[in-house]
């Protein structure tokens, strides 16, 4: 028997409408349940995380997963699309508003499809391209060795200064002259600094190349206003979704007019099968939020715990890469005789605190043990944590990093983590009147 129930979603049983996701599947249930405890008694650091609305949610696990829709509004290939088309409309339309772009498609399973479909759409195999090496912050689909991108095209990298540890313009303008590329892709999953998007259109311009803005850390902060959009100088536009937009896991690329028909050709059919209409629901909801004025709040707090984390790190005599951050995300290079990362990350997670290893500029280690950790806000700001929670947040993961081996040290920090936690949702309830922190946040998770 199959019905609808009030939330939009299908209540799907061989017998009886009531049966629920415990009563079906108890083991699902119950690792869903541990995740809900772990999200509200850790402090959640990752800077490529966040919690999406409940109404983000409610699109995501709606009917529209049942639809197969190939292709594109009004240009479909399966019938009974009418509903899933405007969905997608919807969100290709507010996507355009909120970033002014010329063109979107909504339709990307990730950023890092987002990235392959602009290669298809403006590469042939073998091109070269100019992309930010790994260990100075660059993403996978970069040109990292073990990637597709690597593997199709030539890419050429470029780093970082070793003195400042700031994006080298130098060595970009010296590499694009030398190597012609066809393409320059900037944007990063590791740099905590403001891409000048404006210079890297001028060195793309005086080698005749299309220029790539992989904006998937920072998308959110362009649509909030925290930080400089790159539509006014990008030939391409990428990102993720579930980053500082807040959003379900997915992804989504932004082009010029010109581009448009070439960009979804490479989506689909060159890229993609049926899109994933429940999840570009979700994406419509979450532009249609990072469009409320609520959210730009929500962006310069992003950015402000963010400075506070960093200073905090500095003031404990942590190598803060670049000595601080313009963004949502925070470096620190580990200074020990051997890369450390693994360890400080594992030594965090059993705080409570939770980060991941990375590498940093110069690398000595590997990505598996890398010298560095990699921190955030963007999540935390949303749980409620302020510029004082920060404050001691930068202090407890200090204190562990310097003493990774000191169980005694680790159980306390994580106590403590814990008493935060509570405090912040006991806030939240005195704050919003309605409901408890505890059934919001099972909704998050």
């Amino acid at each position: 028997m199959t019905s609808f129930d009030g939330a939009g979603g299908l209540a799907t049983t061989s017998v009886t409408t009531s049966e629920t996701l415990a009563h079906v599947d108890p083991e699902v249930y119950a690792a869903i349940q541990g995740e809900t405890q772990r999200l509200r008694e850790t402090i959640q650091l990752i800077p490529s995380e966040n919690y999406p609305s409940a109404a983000v949610l409610e699109a995501n696990g709606s009917v529209l997963t049942t639809k197969y829709a190939e292709g594109y509004p009004k240009r479909r290939f399966y019938q009974g699309c009418a509903w899933v088309d405007a969905v997608e409309d919807l969100a290709r339309r507010r996507a355009r508003r909120l970033f002014g772009a010329e063109h979107a498609n909504v339709q990307p399973h990730s950023g890092s499809s987002a990235n392959m479909g602009v290669y298809f759409a403006a590469l042939e195999i073998g091109d070269t391209v100019l992309g930010m090496d790994l260990n100075a912050g660059g993403h996978l689909t970069h040109g990292s060795p073990v990637n597709f991108s690597s593997r199709l095209y030539r890419f050429v990298a470029y780093g970082v200064d070793p003195i400042s540890e700031r994006i080298d313009f130098g060595q970009v303008a010296a590499l694009a002259r030398e190597h012609r590329p066809k393409m320059i892709v900037v944007g990063a999953t590791a740099y905590p600094r403001v891409f000048d998007w404006a210079a890297f259109r001028e060195i793309a311009d005086s080698v005749g190349a299309l220029l790539l803005a992989d904006m998937a850390h920072v998308s959110g902060l362009v649509a909030g206003g925290a930080h400089p959009s790159p539509i006014p100088y990008a030939d391409f536009c990428t990102s993720s979704t579930h980053k500082t937009l807040r959003g379900p896991r997915s992804g989504f690329a932004l082009c010029r007019k010109q581009y448009a028909e070439a960009l979804d050709r490479a989506i689909f059919p060159g890229l993609q099968g049926g899109p994933l209409e429940h999840v570009i629901a979700a994406k419509a909801v979450m532009f249609h939020e990072a469009a409320r004025p609520a959210y730009r709040e929500y962006c310069r707090a992003v950015v402000a715990n963010a400075a506070v984390l960093a200073e905090t790190l500095l003031s404990e005599g942590l190598h803060v890469v670049t000595g601080g951050t313009d963004n949502h995300l925070v470096l620190v290079r580990l200074e020990s005789a051997e890369p450390a990362g693994r360890a400080a990350a594992a030594a965090l997670e059993r705080a409570g605190l939770i980060v991941n290893k990375n590498t940093v500029p110069g690398e000595q280690g590997t990505a598996v043990n890398p010298s560095g950790i990699r921190l955030g806000s963007p999540a935390a700001t949303t749980f409620g944590f302020g510029a004082d929670e920060f404050r001691e947040i930068g202090r407890l993961v200090a204190g562990v990093v310097r003493a990774t081996e000191d169980e005694t040290l680790i159980a306390r920090t994580g106590a403590r983590v814990k008493e935060m936690c509570a405090a912040v949702e006991a806030r939240r309830d005195v704050q919003a009147g309605t409901e408890g922190a505890a059934e919001r946040v099972a909704a998050l998770a």
